[in-house]
């Protein structure tokens, strides 16, 4: 089965790898849509930014959980609430 990729700036990325970030938010537009409905994945992976192949420092490879449809107000989608795709970001210590 296939793996989804997702690269994040440094800020989230750190969060997500100390486990304090739990969702990873992507607006719900045709393009995500298509990427998640009805899709399934065995691997979830995400890049702090676009390293390198062999860069595994940058990289979180951790089993696929879904993703749940949430309204959220986030700095980066302006002052208005907007509806997401919550992709789960569960990291086992």
């Amino acid at each position: 089965m296939a793996n989804l990729q997702i690269a994040v700036n440094g800020e989230y990325f750190d969060q997500m790898k100390s486990g304090e970030k739990e969702f990873e938010y992507r607006l719900q537009s045709d393009y995500w849509r298509k990427r998640l409905v009805n899709r399934e994945y065995d691997r979830l992976i995400i890049t702090r930014g676009y390293p390198k192949r062999d860069d595994l420092s940058k990289r979180i490879n951790i089993p696929y959980c879904g993703y749940e449809l949430q309204s959220i107000t986030h700095k980066h989608f302006g002052p208005d609430p907007v509806n997401v795709f919550a992709i789960k970001i569960r990291i086992e210590n």
